[in-house]
């Protein structure tokens, strides 16, 4: 395959940036995308030109850094699947495909396509915990949780932090990624205690951090590559409203 990229490419959080268009040939079709980019990134070096910088770990679809802006659409083209397990299958040979990195202000540039997440961090850290009473640990089924409860509690532990939802907001909401943590404490009896603290905690650190509000565009959902549902935005404006009213 041959393809044209046109890529983001920026020195800092202070630099204007915009796109420089890059040819690359003979790409296979078996390649995932970040492996595409990284032939691109040999050529650059051989040229003595400077790489693209682009985060990435596990290339497992785990650690939710490889978070890419591809052609309109966080993550690129499939439903429910990360940039590092998107296939250059799914493109066609001469297409052009725009990279840019997550566009919120909440997510300032660092360079080219990396951005800074850290705000992530730093609402879990206002009410991302549970109280855990020291001693023997307990015995495995010691506390019955309801099979409902722990599926979904299950499903909402399964977000990657990767901030696709606030890419693809309109207004740049974190509400996604905020409820998918409170629903995946709340609904297991370790995180009951801080229930009322967390939801409110948690959300005046999202306010803190310049995210956006909630207007119920369900995008979020449509481009969560892990398919968190936005029944836990509802779940966390309930835990909202009871922390509000017993506070």
């Amino acid at each position: 395959m041959n393809l044209t990229l046109k890529i983001w490419r920026q020195k800092n959080a202070k630099d204007k940036g915009g796109f420089v268009t890059y040819k690359v040939n003979d790409i296979s079709a078996d390649m995932s995308f970040l492996e595409m980019i990284d032939v691109l990134n040999e050529e650059l070096i051989g040229k003595g030109e400077e790489a693209i910088a682009f985060d990435h770990d596990c290339r497992e679809g785990i650690c939710g850094m490889c978070s890419l802006y591809i052609n309109g659409r966080p993550h690129g083209p499939l439903k429910g699947t990360t940039t590092c397990q998107l296939h250059m299958r799914y493109f066609h040979d001469g297409e052009t495909i725009t990279i840019e990195p997550w566009r919120a202000g909440a997510f300032p540039v660092i360079k080219d396509l990396v951005v800074d997440r850290t705000s992530f961090d730093r609402i879990m850290v206002a009410g991302g915990y549970v109280s855990i009473s020291t001693g023997n640990a307990p015995d495995a089924n010691a506390t019955p949780i309801p099979k409902h409860d722990a599926d979904e509690a299950f499903d909402a532990a399964a977000c990657i932090g990767c901030g696709a939802c606030v890419a693809a907001c309109k207004n740049g909401s974190a509400m996604l990624f905020v409820s998918a943590k409170v629903s995946q404490l709340a609904l297991l009896p370790q995180g009951k205690p801080e229930r009322e603290s967390r939801a409110l905690n948690m959300i005046a650190a999202m306010d803190e951090e310049g995210f956006g509000s909630c207007t119920n565009t369900n995008a979020c959902e449509a481009e969560c590559p892990k398919n968190i549902s936005v029944t836990n935005i509802a779940r966390l404006n309930r835990e909202y409203l009871m922390g509000a009213l017993k506070k």
